[in-house]
């Protein structure tokens, strides 16, 4: 279904932009979080480099394990709209527990569970808002990711700022209003969202989901090969909040006209370069589409994890620079990598969400973003294993590495395109992946 067009902004359903802030605000408190985590860890309760980079990989990890579960709950039992209440509720408690040093794995777990009901029911109900055919939803899933960009950039300004200079407790209340601001956001836009409805099969559907079943078990199973492959991007790609943290606090010149920037802020450099770049990559895939030349899904996920290995080859000189003689290198080398790494975050992140909710049968489509959200936990759990190695590895082999992985994960990404092209209903490398119908 779609909302009537009298209910419009800008062209899209005013319930989008409703979702787009309410994902502003839970992402401003989230990347808040985050961009203080490792350093409070290492600084504040002295755990090792290696014991902090196993946490941070594990948490991380974890908020994207749990929305599998949320997304079973809500589809069965609570709905979308009382998922994403309760959720909001739960984060915002786990921010403000954050404060408290005693409660830090409490914090933790609260935070992980309130993501679970949160995630992949607000993403959803984007879907929700259209028709399954309308053209529209791809620029929709874009406009909603810049959503989440905006919150990610003004984060570790804000949060980052007041835990680094002022004090971790700060930095976690700020980050503990932003949700509550998304969740007042959600709550007063309610009569904007589509219906809360549960799933409930009646006999004569039950048959007939049956035989659709059969016929939707190879796009799953297309959608799960490309979830595995995925998790290797994840991998190298949350190096950004670990491994590259430690960088930009250890090995980078901060220091401009004196005053030496906040570590922190080298986090705003993704959400602030996806800003940037959206409306270029949007309007370039659409000269693509004008000239039948756009890549189909998968081959733009390859593409992604291509340019996210570019960007770890571009670290691997910094690398020789700052163990020439130990001392900081400039900040241009992070920037550098940021641009490229988030081009290529581009070119898979917001293909993949649109990819869940065109392939997946609709009466289980948040279990199935909670699925989807699978390949960010175990590639975040992944990251935090593979920042052990930190200390271990001289700094450019550690580059090396990590931009061997994003390569060998576009490499599997192609072989998929080849192997399962009828499956997603590609006649060529040049398709456009939202002509994929459920």
């Amino acid at each position: 279904m779609s909302l009537p067009r009298g209910n419009e902004l800008w062209g899209h359903p005013k319930g989008l932009f409703i979702l787009f802030l309410t994902e502003m605000w839970e992402r401003f408190s989230y990347y808040g979080m985050r961009s203080l985590l490792v350093y409070y860890m290492v600084k504040q309760l002295m755990f090792t480099h290696g014991f902090a980079s196993q946490v941070y990989g594990l948490y991380t990890g974890l908020v994207y394990l749990s929305p599998c579960v949320g997304g079973i709950i809500a589809d069965r039992f609570l709905g979308r709209r009382k998922a994403v209440i309760v959720g909001a509720v739960l984060m915002a408690i786990g921010h403000f527990m954050m404060a408290v040093e005693s409660l830090f794995f409490a914090a933790l777990l609260v935070l992980i569970l309130g993501n679970g009901f949160f995630k992949p029911n607000l993403s959803t109900q984007v879907a929700d808002l259209y028709n399954p055919l309308d053209q529209r939803l791809d620029s929709a899933f874009s406009i909603f990711y810049v959503g989440i960009n905006l919150g990610a950039l003004f984060s570790p300004l804000v949060c980052g700022s007041l835990g680094e200079i002022y004090g971790w407790h700060y930095g976690f209340n700020a980050a503990g209003v932003g949700m509550i601001v998304g969740l007042l956001i959600y709550l007063l836009g309610q009569k904007w969202l589509a219906p809360n409805l549960l799933v409930r099969e009646t006999p004569a559907e039950k048959e007939t989901n049956q035989i659709q079943r059969s016929q939707e078990r190879e796009k799953l199973w297309a959608l799960l090969a490309i979830g595995v492959v995925s998790v290797a991007f994840w991998s190298a790609y949350e190096q950004q909040g670990n491994t590259l943290a430690l960088w930009a606090d250890a090995c980078t010149e901060r220091h401009i006209l004196g005053w030496q920037l906040p570590a922190t802020w080298f986090q705003a450099l993704n959400p602030a370069f996806i800003l940037m770049l959206t409306p270029i990559v949007t309007t370039f895939w659409a000269w693509q589409s004008r000239n039948r030349e756009e890549p189909s899904a998968i081959l733009k996920m390859a593409i992604g994890c291509f340019l996210l290995a570019t960007g770890f080859l571009i670290m691997v000189p910094a690398a020789w620079l700052y163990e020439e003689d130990g001392s900081r290198v400039g900040m241009s080398w992070l920037i550098s990598f940021n641009l490229i790494a988030t081009l290529g975050e581009l070119y898979l992140a917001p293909v993949g969400l649109s990819l869940v909710t065109k392939l997946s049968p609709k009466r289980v489509v948040s279990m199935m973003m909670g699925i989807w959200f699978l390949s960010y936990f175990a590639g975040n759990y992944a990251a935090g294993f593979l920042g052990q190695y930190w200390d271990e590895l001289a700094k450019e082999n550690f580059f090396i590495m990590i931009a061997t992985i994003a390569f060998t994960a576009g490499m599997a990404m192609l072989l998929i395109l080849k192997l399962l092209r009828r499956a997603l209903g590609l006649k060529g490398v040049f398709s456009n992946p939202i002509d994929l119908q459920p």
